[in-house]
């Protein structure tokens, strides 16, 4: 049996390791969009799920909304209140875990999450959450890697040096409209649109020292192999790279498809 509590202590750990919030800026323009789709208005109150350094937060708090962002690792949320404070946009960011939101039921008019809910162990619970904090007749706005677009390769390169829980659901599983349907749609209407968000950096060397100093799973997957293996790693992920590269001028631009989700909350069922 999968012990879920342990796998998200260790998943804390690693996503402490390096700072993610380098690698995580680049995908502001994938907040700005989730933004746009949901139809966000002044004054509603939203909640950014597993906030990271606060790219969703930040956007939506940009559109004049009243804003919470919400994750378990407090190096990120501490990055998340510079970048708030450096814009003037008072952001609340609260330590929690996207599995048992500290909210109470109905608390916001829209709920998001980009690239961070779909990370979480159980991925029931947490489509549960969100829904709880919805209100009836509001929004929860999602962007989730998809299995088939570059994402999930990216993985299984990595997983071959440091394999998760064999019990363990893909996270990716979030970016498809079956287990969308099985989570999130009983009385609910979901729209999804495929999107595409490119990596970009002037070389292979210059992505792969970026990934490798801060992405927290990549650094903590190299800090427990031996050097061999290391090494073994990095030339996978350098292979992988140049697989994905659609750039031929030295630079790269590293395409990974995602899938934008809107839900609709219906009204709660009849008792």
């Amino acid at each position: 049996m999968t012990d879920l509590a342990a796998i998200k202590g260790k998943q804390q750990v690693v996503w402490n390791t390096g700072d993610y919030s380098v690698l995580g800026s680049t995908l502001q323009i994938v907040s700005e969009t989730l933004c746009e789709a949901v139809d966000l208005r002044g004054g509603q109150r939203v909640l950014d799920v597993a906030t990271g350094s606060g790219n969703t937060a930040i956007a939506a708090a940009r559109r004049d909304t009243d804003v919470t962002g919400v994750d378990y690792v407090p190096a990120l949320l501490e990055r998340a209140r510079t970048r708030a404070r450096a814009e003037g946009h008072a952001i609340e960011f609260v330590e929690g875990d996207a599995e048992r939101l500290p909210f109470p039921d109905a608390s916001f008019d829209v709920v998001l999450s980009t690239f961070g809910v779909m990370f979480a162990p159980d991925q029931d619970a947490a489509a549960r959450e969100l829904l709880r904090v919805t209100r009836p007749g509001g929004k929860i706005g999602l962007a989730c890697w998809t299995p088939d677009g570059g994402f999930s390769d990216w993985g299984r390169v990595i997983t071959r040096f440091a394999p998760p829980p064999a019990e363990l659901r893909s996270p990716a599983l979030w970016g498809t409209e079956i287990r969308l349907r099985e989570m999130l749609g009983e009385r609910n209407e979901i729209e999804t649109t495929k999107r595409s968000f490119a990596f970009r950096s002037r070389s292979i060397e210059r992505l792969m020292e970026v990934f490798c100093k801060t992405f927290g799973p990549i650094v903590a997957a190299l800090a427990a192999l031996e050097p061999p293996r290391r090494q073994e790693l990095v030339s996978a992920l350098h292979e992988f790279v140049s697989s994905m590269n659609r750039a031929d001028d030295g630079s790269v631009v590293m395409p990974f498809d995602y899938l934008e989700i809107v839900v609709t909350t219906g009204s709660p069922a009849t008792p």
